[in-house]
């Protein structure tokens, strides 16, 4: 399926929020996501089913000064 991921259309084959998450390999408890301009809460992203089309935006902290 393609889907708009910070703004790059890609593929993945994830199903959930959370199977995409995982399919990209980003890691830890400090993330944001957000999907067609909605937040999704990291206890709700397993549940959170992905559609064709879907805009998300993934948001980690950064180091540096």
């Amino acid at each position: 399926m393609r889907v708009l991921i910070n703004g790059e259309q890609r593929d993945c084959r994830s199903s959930t929020l959370a199977d995409l998450l995982h399919e990209l390999e980003y890691e830890g408890e400090w993330l944001a996501t957000a999907v067609n301009g909605d937040l999704v809460h990291r206890e709700d992203r397993s549940r959170h089913i992905l559609g064709a089309g879907d805009r998300v935006e993934i948001l980690s902290p950064m180091q540096g000064g």
